[in-house]
């Protein structure tokens, strides 16, 4: 098994096993998908990529980390986005998308605006939701706890939005669960302190994860795989961490997850991550060990490196952001300084070498 060998998941042959994250572009109007979604992801399928991944795009226009970010909430957002999934296909990736919802940490500014924190009401910000009603920070506002009605309509909403995933033509989805956005919000006790049925306990810290994935699974066709990315360490004694993870994956793999894609951090301010090549790889390679496949990414940028992860047994697949920014072709050129051939898009074959 190697970097290059193709990686079968469900229905779905991905032909090879390197991935584009999801990146935000915070390019978006209102929801939208344009032209720079199609140019941005499109060039990573020609690229050579095996599963090209579309940003976190929000379930509820509230559960947006910025007013720029892509959506799914309204079924007019669905051709803009089947145009994107179209074009990836066409050049031979399989296109994915991962579905979000910010909770506390939503409604903030976007990178280069200038500006930090919570967007002002005036300015087109919104009121923010959690489990609890603590922010994130002291720059950004505290959320509204969270009523049963408001979790019954999140979970709907991850349902809604999966149809339109299903009709927009994706072939996989992921439900985004890291970085302290809202579903780990809930898996961590740092940012979890309810004292109903969704807080507490590990069983109780999990069951938003559990019945999203069971209304996710329930409108994902049987024959395309599922995703789930998840915070694997809130790198902070006492939160989310590994061992829970491992447990989590397990328990949800019978549930109709096919792939956990290993992330970490996000849940706290005050993490202290060890940052460095291959840092979150042994995240990957514990829940692949129990049994459930998954995703490594974080600071892989050689491609001797991805393929050592894969040829391991570390991971089923390896995801690149930063590294595929800097270079779209970043398979093709890996293919090469392994000595394996891949084609390359007859528009440019002829500048293979």
């Amino acid at each position: 098994m190697s970097l290059f060998t193709p990686l079968i998941l469900r229905g779905v042959t991905f032909r090879n096993r390197i991935g584009i994250s999801p990146m935000c572009m915070y390019s978006s109007e209102n929801g939208f998908a344009n032209d720079w979604h199609l140019a941005h992801l499109g060039a990573r399928a020609i690229g050579g990529a095996g599963m090209v991944m579309a940003e976190a795009t929000a379930v509820v226009p509230e559960g947006r980390i910025t007013p720029r970010d892509l959506g799914l909430w309204d079924d007019a957002h669905t051709e803009p986005l089947a145009r994107v999934a179209r074009f990836i296909e066409s050049q031979g990736a399989v296109s994915a998308i991962q579905l979000a919802h910010a909770g506390r940490k939503a409604g903030t500014y976007w990178p280069w605006s200038g500006k930090s924190g919570s967007v002002p009401i005036e300015e087109g910000g919104w009121e923010t939701v959690g489990p609890t009603p603590v922010a994130f920070s002291e720059r950004l506002t505290a959320p509204r706890e969270m009523t049963q009605a408001d979790i019954d309509g999140v979970v709907q909403a991850w349902a809604d939005a999966t149809r339109r995933s299903r009709e927009a033509g994706f072939r996989v989805v992921e439900i985004h669960a890291a970085h302290g956005y809202l579903l780990h919000q809930f898996l961590s006790p740092l940012s979890n302190d309810r004292t109903d049925g969704y807080g507490g306990s590990y069983e109780n810290r999990t069951r938003l994860v559990r019945e999203v994935t069971q209304a996710v699974r329930k409108e994902w066709p049987d024959e395309l795989p599922l995703f789930l990315r998840v915070s694997a360490s809130d790198w902070v004694e006492g939160g989310w961490d590994i061992d829970q993870t491992v447990r989590l994956s397990q328990e949800l793999k019978p549930m109709g997850i096919d792939l956990v894609d290993c992330s970490s951090g996000g849940a706290t301010m005050t993490a202290q991550i060890p940052a460095e090549p291959g840092y979150q790889v042994p995240f990957a390679a514990a829940v692949r060990q129990a049994g459930v496949p998954s995703a490594a990414v974080g600071l892989i940028t050689d491609p001797h490196q991805a393929d050592a992860i894969v040829a391991e047994g570390k991971a089923d697949m390896v995801l690149l952001a930063r590294a595929s920014l800097r270079d779209p072709h970043w398979p093709h050129r890996a293919a090469k300084a392994l000595g394996v051939h891949i084609p390359w898009p007859d528009q440019y074959d002829r500048a293979r070498d």
